[in-house]
């Protein structure tokens, strides 16, 4: 192995690190302008040869005191040529001396030829520096990276309104050495070893390049087992592939390629870095970095003989793909530590050189342009007219797909041709008036932001259109005309006044760069262009391509696919889980408890614990049923699964697979209120834990893939069982009944706690492999309830507190969502500053919310208003969002407002002070009043845990019920808790966390239900008072009653209520399948109502209401009014019972003959099916009929031996539509009563 080619590594490693992206520490500032001849300074016109470039060195005052151009517009510069590539770390301006004429802002661009020019970017974005207030201060700026460049260009963009563009300039800087490269597409540089193979376990390769073609290899090595590493580049990307020859596998199977970098063919120096130790490897191009672990199991790279640099010289080899060579410059070439580059200089023996390979950068003399605008943008250049036939050829890159490309208007009647991008589609159109319009169509997505070359060439009546040089794809068609050149070519779109230039665009402008213009097969140059003395032009840049990739890096979140146009970008977020314009917002809620607030039911959700953070959404289940909301997350293998033949040479391990990451489990757990998981172990001979001191036979491992000794039920740390804990194993000698290690089958079967611990990942088994030794055992769903953060809240009590938390760091994403409550007029509810930018929410009037944010570019307001006061003491909903795209504002459900963001400028959000909640730094404009479950890009923020040790702040907020009690339905009771609110359903004929839900029971033959009445006095009152006294009060002034039935008996009693006056109302179902309301009242005797509309026992859900006020009655079957009936006069009064079922009450004498006495008795006449949902009002109160028969069938559950199943007379078919119909809560497992 070559000691020289490894021994840089370490010391290359931490040092290339960090090449190029900060200004060189060393000292560097030398001044570069003072020491140039007057030459060294050009511009592009001077006002006066006293106002000439070459006054315009910093603090000089000859001349008139600096530089000033002819005309103070966008198109001047200042240049200056520092005799060779130097290092530039920063640079001075002042305005010309005396005068008022000084530049307020001004841009930089580089370049290494005086062709060709770069802009400076900082933050990826045209950088606008701060010029002067006045004439003669100096105003100086470091830049924040380094520049290598000769020539460097200072653009006025803006100048002192009272005068001139006014300049004088200094920039500093040091040398800059280096060692080149010059590659012409078939010449390379061979590095060979000292010996046939070097193998390596770490690679640092560095190196930068400039080319003008978008394919090349850069660098190739292989071995003969299949090892390679190839650098390349493709289509202006570059591309890393390596294969470390893992024998074992298939070569396909261990090929690792990586892509970074985009538009790298622009002839513009580019940094990469390579750094690999074993598997892991980092790609660095410019400034993007990416991980990644190659394939396979191998660490070494094994090398044959030589790497080569430029290219592959010698294709045929074993491995060895076809491509094509590098053409351009590479600079500083190091290979483990090796400059490859010097060595060939020195024409050392290491190095072979293949074709041409010279030491300095040949600059191509090529000019590109700029089209700027989508409207104003074109390049207007003669050509000669009336020559017989026409020859044009250009190259252009974009990325929109429609623009025009070329217009002319062709001699002798010949018709315009127009040349245009149309859906990434190359179209050349010639119409004639006289004759058809003759098209041609080449291409697909020519938008791709690579060169294209477009080649017209017409002779007589047929005419050529070839894309990329492609003759054998080129198409042609014919005239009925002969063609003849045009007089003026407009290129990339149409000047404003049709009447001058007769050009027609029928299709947007063009917003791209162009390059190597031919007219009629004469080059044109466009420095002419620039200079005045060719053509015209508008809203161009001439001498620089200012194409950007949008995408890179890629600012869609979670997995969005970005696209792009010249102007800005967009993000697909299909099947990501979220939405926005940068896939930033997630889809679902952060937990089940949120969709127990939006008033969903019981079902299969996704959650999105961290909301936009990095976490993706968890499929869960949320069991809305009753008060505690239970959010569980099954795993593969929640069964009862036996065990045998395991020992500690051979144990039964079982690892549990949730469907989703560590991570997303984690932040799901840590959420909650509490979680747990039921860890069950039945045995017969077989030990658990070994208790009390032995080496546990059994144990489960945890997050973090911990291990852990101690069993359901009980305590971390504490190695027992839950029996052990509660001192009620059944051989209190040990701490688990297993460890009893008993012939008989018994149990250890316990919950797990503890937040930290959970989910289980793993158990594994060692004790089954003795005689007659057997075990079970049983890990149960992740089950956790609660929502820490949905509830978490601040009371804010004066307006100069405040909570501060650690800076708000979202410099190109930032959400704040939160709920807030108050009855100020106005308020900050949350502020973060930096130097310049800053963010803050707050409430700036009783009816407008307010989002301000500054990234550098100005002030953004967002406001949304709202058409009722939002400072009504009721909790409000606030969502703001800033990302490179949008700044937006949700209040409540209220149309959103929202902002677009400019296409250039500073974009990075730089915040340096504390987080403050509830006020700000300056303590003016304090909030009063709640703000709760605030969360930051998807962080929480425990407000409660920071309001305890903060003055002015409580924990806490109460009042939830006067916001949400409308979530109570039926009857239901809103009951504030500290940490939210519930339903009490206690006087509700319905129950569920909302008192939505039916409460229905299931009755067999003869069996019934009885609510007996408070008595209205007690009977103890006054013995002597007559009964009609004591009950006077008691008069029923209504009935509202209303329940549902399920039944196929006949005939069967549904409902009867009966009073201290023997009165009583019945509903039954007659033997004929029609329903009776029957009234028995003291005056008017019996009254029998009969609806004989259908069979009602006919195994369908029916509804029954029954309303009576005063006088009137309504009978309602299945929302249809049957019937109404006025009584004479009534007096139901002192009800002493409600049933459901059969009734065993006797009327004192009763009549054998009178049918309900015979309903009554008949064992045949009670109800075998279903009654649901029994709502009785007395006096506007609601009797709790169906609340009883609830609870009594709970208890009566808890001792019951035997479950029942449906009775046997029911059919399958009945059974079904109970099931079907949700009238009974629990279905197969209903226990009868």
């Amino acid at each position: 192995m070559d000691s020289r080619a490894l021994g840089g590594f370490t010391l290359l490693l931490f040092s290339f690190g960090h090449l190029g992206l900060t200004a060189t520490n060393y000292n560097c500032d030398d001044a570069l302008v003072s020491p140039l001849p007057s030459t060294a300074l050009t511009s592009s016109s001077e006002l006066f040869s006293t106002h000439s470039p070459s006054f315009a060195k910093l603090n000089r005052r000859d001349g008139a005191g600096g530089w000033s151009p002819l005309d103070s517009n966008e198109q001047q510069w200042l240049q200056v040529d520092l005799g060779d590539r130097v290092e530039i770390v920063a640079v001075a301006t002042q305005g010309r001396y005396g005068s008022s004429d000084w530049v307020t802002s001004y841009t930089l661009m580089f370049s290494d030829t005086g062709r060709n020019w770069k802009q400076y970017r900082q933050d990826d974005t045209i950088w606008v520096f701060t010029g002067n207030s006045n004439a003669d201060s100096v105003v100086h700026h470091k830049f924040l990276h380094s520049t290598k460049a000769r020539f460097l260009r200072f653009i006025p963009l803006k100048w002192n309104v009272g005068g001139r563009i006014g300049l004088r300039v200094e920039v500093f800087g040091c040398s800059y050495k280096s060692d080149i490269a010059d590659f012409d597409g078939r010449s390379s540089l061979l590095y060979r070893f000292n010996q046939k193979l070097m193998s390596t376990f770490k690679d640092v390769v560095s190196l930068k390049f400039k080319s003008m073609q978008g394919d090349g290899v850069l660098f190739h090595g292989e071995g003969q087992r299949g090892d390679y590493i190839t650098l390349e580049l493709q289509k202006g990307k570059l591309s890393l592939h390596i294969n470390l020859g893992d024998s074992n596998l298939h070569f396909s199977n261990s090929h690792t390629s990586v892509t970074l970098g985009s538009l790298l063919d622009d002839q513009h120096w580019h940094s990469v870095l390579i750094e690999r130790f074993n598997k892991q490897v980092n790609f660095t191009v410019d400034k993007h970095t990416q991980h990644f672990r190659t394939k396979g199991d191998s660490d070494h790279l094994d090398i044959d003989y030589e790497l080569s640099f430029g290219g592959i010289p010698v294709p045929g080899k074993p491995g060895t793909f076809q491509r094509k060579n590098f053409h351009g410059c590479i600079e500083n070439l190091y290979y483990n530590g090796v400059n490859i580059i010097d060595l060939a200089k020195r024409r050392k023996p290491q190095i072979y050189t293949v074709g041409n390979v010279t030491f300095s950068c040949s600059e191509p003399q090529i000019v590109p342009i700029t089209f700027v605008s989508t409207s104003r943008s074109y390049l207007l250049l003669p050509g000669t007219p009336q020559i017989d036939g026409l020859s044009v050829s250009f190259q252009f890159r974009t990325w929109n797909k429609d623009g025009l490309l070329l217009f002319t208007e062709l001699s002798e009647n010949s018709g315009p041709l127009l040349v245009y991008l149309h859906g990434g589609r190359l179209t050349l159109l010639i119409q004639k008036e006289t004759e058809n319009p003759v098209e041609i169509s080449e291409g697909t997505n020519l938008h791709d932001g690579l060169w294209h070359s477009v080649d017209i060439n017409a002779r007589r009546h047929r005419i050529t259109l070839t894309l990329d040089n492609n003759a054998a794809t080129a198409s042609h068609a014919t005239t009925v005309s002969r063609i003849y050149s045009g007089n003026s070519y407009y290129f990339g779109g149409c000047p404003d006044n049709f009447t001058d230039s007769q050009c027609l665009n029928p299709i947007t402008a063009f917003q791209g760069c162009m390059r190597l213009i031919f007219i009629d097969n004469q080059p044109k140059d466009l420095i002419l262009v620039q200079q005045g003395s060719l053509g015209n032009f508008s809203d161009l840049h001439i001498d620089l391509c200012g194409i950007k990739d949008r995408c890179l890096p890629n600012y869609c979140e979670h997995g969005g696919k970005c696209s792009q146009s010249w102007t800005t970008f967009y993000c697909d977020c299909n099947d990501t889980g979220y939405m926005g314009a940068t896939c930033h917002n997630s889809i679902y809620e952060k937990s089940c408890e949120a969709y127990r607030h939006q008033g969903k039911t019981s079902g299969f959700f996704y959650i999105d614990s961290d909301g936009s953070g990095p976490l993706g959404p968890l499929r869960v289940f949320c069991n809305i049923t009753e008060d505690k909301i239970w959010t569980a997350v099954q795993h593969n293998n929640t069964g009862l699964t036996r065990v045998q033949g395991a020992d500690p040479e051979k144990p039964y391990t079982m690892s549990f697979n949730y469907n989703s990451s560590a991570e997303q489990l984690e932040a799901m757990i840590n959420s909650a209120e509490y979680c747990e998981q039921e860890a069950a172990y039945h045995c017969k001979k077989s030990r658990l834990l070994n208790t009390p001191n032995g080496m546990p036979f059994a144990w489960w491992v945890g997050r973090a893939n911990e291990k852990h000794l101690y069993w359901g039920g009980s305590l971390p740390g504490i190695q027992q069982c839950a029996c052990g804990l509660e001192e009620s194993c059944l051989d209190m000698r040990y701490f688990c009944n297993c460890d009893a290690d008993r012939e008989e089958w018994t149990n250890d079967t316990g919950l797990l706690a503890f937040k930290d611990h959970l989910p289980v990942t793993q158990i594994v088994i060692t004790d089954t492999n003795r005689s007659n030794s057997e075990a079970a055992w049983k890990i149960g769903p992740l089950r956790c309830y609660g929502d820490r953060q949905f509830w978490n809240a601040a009371s804010f009590n004066t307006e100069a507190a405040y909570l501060h938390f650690p800076t708000f760091h979202a410099e190109v994403s930032a959400d704040i969502s939160f709920f807030f409550k108050t009855t100020a007029i106005s308020g900050v509810f949350l502020e973060n500053l930096g130097i310049k930018d800053f963010i803050r929410v707050e409430i700036s009037s009783p009816k407008e919310i307010t989002f301000s944010i500054d990234v550098g570019n100005g002030p953004t307001e967002a406001t949304v208003q709202s058409p009722t006061p939002l400072n009504d003491n009721q909790w409000h909903y606030v969502r703001a969002e800033r990302n490179l795209k949008q700044t937006s504002l949700q209040v409540d459900s209220l149309p959103k407002k929202v902002l677009e963001a400019p296409a250039e400028g500073h974009f990075r959000l730089q915040l340096n002070s504390q987080l403050f909640v509830g006020g700000t730094a300056s303590r003016q404009k304090g909030f009063l009043g709640c703000i709760r479950s605030l969360h930051l890009n998807g962080q929480k923020l425990d407000l409660e845990e920071r309001a305890k040790m903060t003055p002015g702040v409580k924990p806490g907020c109460p009042g939830h019920c006067s916001s949400y009690g409308n979530l109570c339905h039926n009857g239901g009771k809103c009951v504030e808790k500290y940490n939210g609110y519930s339903c009490d359903c206690t006087n509700s004929a319905y129950e569920g966390p909302f008192c939505k839900e039916e409460v229905s029971a299931l009755f067999e033959a003869g069996t019934s239900i009885t609510y007996i009445f408070q008595e209205p006095y007690p009977v103890t009152k006054n013995a002597s008072t007559s009964s009609s006294a004591i009950y006077a009060d008691a008069v029923m002034s209504k009935e509202n009653i209303a329940f549902s039935f399920l039944t196929a008996h006949t005939p069967s009693l549904l409902l009867y209520i009966n009073t201290y006056f023997h009165e009583y109302l019945a509903v039954i179902l007659s033997k004929n399948g029609s329903l009776q309301v029957r009234y028995k009242l003291s005056k008017d005797g019996l009254l029998i109502f009969t609806i004989d509309s259908g069979n009602f026992a006919n195994r369908e859900l029916h509804h029954v209401k029954i309303n009576r006020e005063g006088r009137e009655l309504i009978i309602q079957v299945d929302q249809v009014l049957k019937l109404k009936h006025n009584f004479s006069e009534i007096d139901f009064k002192a009800i002493k019972s409600l049933t459901l079922g059969k009734v065993t009450d006797t009327f004192g004498k009763t009549d054998e003959r009178e049918p309900l006495t015979n309903a009554v008795r008949s064992d045949s006449a009670v109800i075998g099916g279903v009654i649901a949902v029994v709502i009785f009002i007395i006096f506007c109160i609601i009797a709790i009929m169906s609340r009883f028969l609830y609870q009594h069938k709970q208890a009566r559950r808890s001792s019951q031996t035997k479950e029942k199943e449906y009775p046997e007379n029911l059919e399958s078919s009945f059974k079904a539509d109970i099931d079907l119909q949700n009238t009974v809560s629990e279905c197969k497992r209903e226990y009868f009563i």
